[in-house]
């Protein structure tokens, strides 16, 4: 298992390979739908500093008040297709070091990340209290107009997964990989069939 601090640099998540598993300790910044369409439109005016080149996680995290402090109580991964069609605008602005997110993205998706140097690591869905109980500290919201769910906000974060690096700068993608595998099982399981 391999462990990533954050933030970090491009070149440092260049060497990222798929299949590999990663534990990120440090920053990320929650992203959803209408933070990446606003971001497009407007730029990054009214987000944290690190945002801009910062590890992306596309989450809506749950939130409340303890004390004057913010307490993360889910943080489970978005899908991260969502994003599709709003991504190359938000990759031109914040030029992520790495997109955390949930599910397969469209080939276009894949494309677009190659091209910006940025590995699109996955979170395993319905691990909303685990990922909640690696989150150490939470500052936010940004852009709250949104919503607390659609806000930005930042996380620390310690040991945050394990992800699976799904795409890499190669461009290899793992669900094309599980998919090249499914084809030549099916070949073979109806060859031995015949």
């Amino acid at each position: 298992m391999l462990e990533l601090e954050l933030p970090t640099t491009r070149a440092a998540t260049g060497k990222l390979r798929v299949g590999q598993l990663v534990l990120v300790t440090g920053t990320v910044y929650t992203a959803r739908d209408l933070v990446h369409k606003r971001v497009g439109e407007t730029g990054l005016s009214g987000l944290p500093r690190g945002f801009k080149n910062g590890a992306i996680y596309h989450c809506g995290p749950i939130v409340r008040r303890r004390g004057g402090d913010w307490q993360v109580v889910a943080a489970g991964p978005t899908t991260s297709a969502r994003m599709d069609q709003a991504l190359p605008a938000f990759l031109r602005a914040v030029a992520p070091s790495a997109i955390i997110g949930k599910g397969g993205i469209s080939r276009e998706a894949v494309k677009l990340l190659v091209e910006h140097g940025c590995p699109y690591l996955s979170m395993t869905g319905g691990t909303a209290a685990l990922a909640a109980s690696m989150v150490k500290r939470a500052r936010g919201p940004f852009w709250r107009d949104l919503g607390d769910a659609e806000a930005v906000w930042e996380l620390d974060v310690e040991r945050f997964g394990p992800l699976v690096v799904t795409v890499d700068s190669t461009g290899e993608c793992l669900f094309d990989k599980i998919a090249e595998l499914a084809a030549k099982r099916a070949t073979i399981l109806s060859g031995e069939s015949a």
